[in-house]
């Protein structure tokens, strides 16, 4: 796999403007609007094939300290990221190689996410793909897509500042009512993170 170069500053700024943003990119097939309450989600059968896909890449990180393992390349940033009254996308661990290679693999997400749990440790919810607008259309003729799921696109100029990306969450292992594919999900909650005391289990 192509490992593109890739400062560290940008890649953390790329992914604050994921986790903060509440905006409804132009290509999203799953859009976030305050004040509407969707019903609930039946995933199609094609749905269910990216979900499973993605349950089969993250399997071992269901063991949490997996995720720390050697030659996994993933680290937490930005603690744990709330929506208010969105719900929350929790705790983002972030592979900063795989954010830099210009690739979408749905083996290997960029970040895989995880909630805080009352007893001090944290599970999985499930992932979020991303990929640099300007890495992916130099080698493709149009956005993103994964087993039939477009990504959401974020144009620049963009209020963080930042080149134009693409992003997909998956709620692999977290069921969310507004739909699989949001950014937000009401059934995650960062009410039980303590950045000083919060550990895996």
């Amino acid at each position: 796999m192509r490992r593109g170069p890739f400062t560290r500053p940008l890649v953390r700024a790329l992914v604050a403007a994921l986790m903060f943003s509440s905006a409804s990119p132009a290509l999203a097939q799953s859009h976030d609007h305050p004040g509407i309450v969707t019903p609930p989600h039946t995933p199609t059968a094609q749905e269910n094939a990216l979900v499973q896909a993605v349950r089969n890449a993250t399997e071992r990180f269901k063991n949490v300290t997996s995720i720390m393992g050697p030659g996994e390349g993933y680290g937490l940033a930005f603690g744990c990221v709330s929506g208010g009254d969105y719900g929350a996308m929790g705790l983002h661990y972030v592979n900063m190689s795989l954010v830099g290679d210009g690739e979408i693999d749905v083996t290997q997400p960029e970040i895989i996410l995880f909630e805080p749990t009352p007893n001090g440790g944290i599970r999985i919810t499930g992932v979020d793909f991303l990929v640099l607008a300007s890495d992916w259309d130099s080698k493709h003729n149009g956005p993103p897509e994964l087993m039939g799921q477009l990504f959401h696109f974020f144009e620049s100029p963009n209020r963080f500042g930042l080149p134009p990306f693409y992003t997909l969450h998956v709620w692999a292992w977290k069921d969310n009512p507004n739909g699989t594919f949001v950014n937000w999900n009401p059934n995650v909650s960062c009410d039980a993170f303590n950045p000083r005391t919060q550990s895996m289990d």
